[in-house]
């Protein structure tokens, strides 16, 4: 990191409030990350066919610390934008903090998957089958709906038995399961719980807000494929939330106590914040836990990187995920995380190989030739 220079803005005091949105919706009053936003995001990645670049990925990216300190940036990382579920993490707070977690006797497995955006292979259903009838739910009280699993092969195991998809096969099933224990430790009703007003979703909402900075009964929000709320938060505040879960000194003691235990599950048990195969899990693997990392839907990406005390966020403009995971490869080898020997052992996963029907290569996803940062 003694390459990394520090470039200091004035975060403010006290929580800001974000109460109106620019006409053209890529920016909003209140964010506490000083900055210009560029009329147009930078090209940061290009996919190549053969000796020439066939398509072009545009994105904005803030790595900050938890003072709101820009470690470096691109982009117009003011503009506001749904974090999706790269901000799981974040909204897994409050089933720990609020002793949620330890009243359940949680597993780093089962606080793991509270943040995923799972696969659904065996054992990520194994887990949210075991844990639901510990709170006295089943896959019933889920209100995020059914879909077949992503991993490939579970889906072809599903469908040659006959099977049919449920909630638990959902992506989302495990922070659901955790909206659903932190219901049942509140004591208030489980049904619902996905709507804005319930108090779960309330209580991650005053999460959000503390840790990113920012006042949101303004904020524009939405609703998630999975139903539940999304709150729209300028780029470089997300990257502070996370940033403040990789150096949480500044918070309340349960809340520091929430965010160690958060991002040490994850490290413990990649495999169930995405899966066997996925960019999310191999990272945190290759890392050994120094870089905990989480997609999201439209080509967002969250980081927290305890070590450095630092947070990152990104959005690829036109929400493409091959993107965003080489962008995300990129902030790591620019933060040391990932040496050149492992960015090289690790070249199919961070620049992948495109390959035709019959396994030829054929081309790349690669960082752009004249990347910002």
């Amino acid at each position: 990191m003694n390459n990394i220079k520090r470039f200091k803005t004035n975060p403010m005091t006290a929580l800001s409030k974000l109460n109106s949105i620019a006409a053209n919706g890529n920016q909003a009053d209140g964010s506490i990350i000083d900055g210009k936003a560029d009329a147009d995001s930078p090209i940061l990645v290009e996919v190549t066919r053969g000796s020439m670049v066939e398509s072009r990925h545009r994105a904005s990216l803030a790595v900050v610390d938890s003072e709101g300190g820009v470690v470096f940036s691109s982009g117009a990382f003011e503009r506001v934008v749904y974090g999706r579920s790269a901000v799981k993490p974040l909204q897994a707070i409050p089933l720990v903090e609020s002793g949620a977690a330890e009243a359940f006797n949680l597993s780093d497995a089962e606080i793991s998957i509270a943040c995923a955006s799972h696969d659904g292979e065996d054992r990520h259903l194994e887990t949210v089958r075991a844990w639901l009838p510990r709170i006295g739910c089943s896959v019933s009280d889920l209100e995020c709906g059914a879909h077949l699993p992503y991993h490939e092969a579970s889906m072809i195991a599903l469908l040659r038995s006959g099977g049919e998809p449920t909630a638990a096969h959902n992506n989302c099933s495990g922070k659901h399961t955790g909206f659903l224990t932190l219901a049942k430790h509140l004591d208030v009703d489980t049904k619902g719980y996905i709507k804005y007003e319930h108090p779960v979703q309330q209580r991650i909402l005053g999460v959000l807000e503390s840790m990113c900075g920012l006042e949101l009964g303004d904020a524009p929000r939405g609703i998630d494929g999975c139903g539940i709320p999304v709150i729209g938060i300028p780029l470089g505040n997300i990257a502070l939330g996370m940033a403040r879960m990789a150096d949480p000194s500044g918070q309340s003691e349960a809340r520091q106590a929430a965010c160690k235990k958060i991002l040490g599950a994850m490290a413990a048990e990649p495999v169930m914040v995405a899966g066997s195969t996925r960019f999310c899990t191999r990272i945190m693997e290759s890392t050994s836990g120094r870089a905990l990392v989480k997609t999201g839907a439209e080509g967002v990406y969250c980081g927290a990187i305890p070590e450095l005390g630092l947070g990152f966020a990104l959005k690829v403009d036109d929400g493409a995920t091959r993107a965003a995971e080489v962008v995300t490869g990129q902030i790591l080898r620019k933060l040391g995380i990932l040496s050149d020997a492992q960015a090289k052992s690790f070249a199919e996963l961070i620049e992948p190989p495109l390959f035709n029907r019959v396994g030829k290569t054929i081309g790349q996803v690669r960082a752009a030739e004249k990347m910002p940062f």
